[in-house]
């Protein structure tokens, strides 16, 4: 997929649990292979069973919720919408019954995103509630990467005029990549982990940075070789940077 497709799935990433736990292995493979059909049909086939416990729908929001920022990204704001409603939905249950509030906070900051990216022309006026939603998050839980993450787009995003900060961006990107890998059972075979990596390595192909690119390349390729973002997307672009 060209860059458009991922730009939202970039932008705002989330996970199943207290922590960056493993996903479904046939949401994972779908997204090893860049093939969002197969993920549409394993997560429709997932939600009725995932829906009868706080735990899965918050795995279920996810998978949304990575399928939402696939449709906007392919300019389909109608299966976008319908897949918004969804997920909003399913969080409204989980902050209602206070479970994992911090991951809830973090979901409601990327709605925001979501809802920017729907109606650009919002960003203004809503664009300062995705901060406050993703400080909340993280005052909850110091260790949520995707609190992180989003603060680390809103970081990236942000003109510097407004207090953008691209080395406060990469800051926060590291910053959740650490905290995934102090644990395995956190990052391997989960698709969260694989396009943390890739939004690092488009942050350095972005600023000309191919050494640190590379690098993380190489460390993404050990854990899946066969991801097709960065195998055959980001990775021949730096290497076509480095010789240039």
């Amino acid at each position: 997929m060209e860059r458009k497709t991922y730009l939202f799935l970039i932008l705002f990433l989330i996970c199943c649990s207290n922590s960056f736990g493993q996903t479904h292995p046939a949401i994972y493979n779908a997204y090893n292979k860049s093939n969002m059909v197969e993920w549409k049909i394993a997560m429709d086939s997932l939600e009725r069973f995932f829906q009868k416990t706080n735990r899965g729908r918050l795995e279920l929001v996810n998978y949304q919720y990575g399928y939402i920022g696939w449709c906007i990204g392919q300019d389909n704001s109608k299966e976008a919408k319908y897949y918004m409603k969804k997920a909003e939905e399913l969080v409204s249950v989980l902050e209602a019954k206070k479970y994992n509030l911090s991951m809830v906070y973090a979901y409601k900051a990327a709605f925001v995103g979501f809802k920017i990216g729907l109606a650009p022309y919002k960003a203004p006026f809503i664009g300062p509630q995705s901060t406050a939603f993703a400080e909340q998050s993280l005052a909850l839980d110091s260790l949520n990467a995707l609190s992180h993450i989003l603060l680390g787009n809103i970081a990236y995003y942000t003109p510097a005029i407004f207090g953008g900060s691209k080395k406060d961006a990469i800051n926060h990107y590291l910053n959740a990549l650490r905290i995934m890998e102090k644990e395995p059972s956190v990052y391997l075979k989960n698709w969260n982990y694989l396009n943390l990596f890739a939004t690092i390595i488009q942050f350095y192909i972005e600023n000309k940075d191919f050494k640190n690119a590379e690098i993380y390349c190489k460390k993404v390729l050990v854990v899946s070789p066969n991801f097709d973002w960065v195998k055959n997307k980001l990775y021949p672009q730096v290497l076509k940077g480095l010789k240039s």
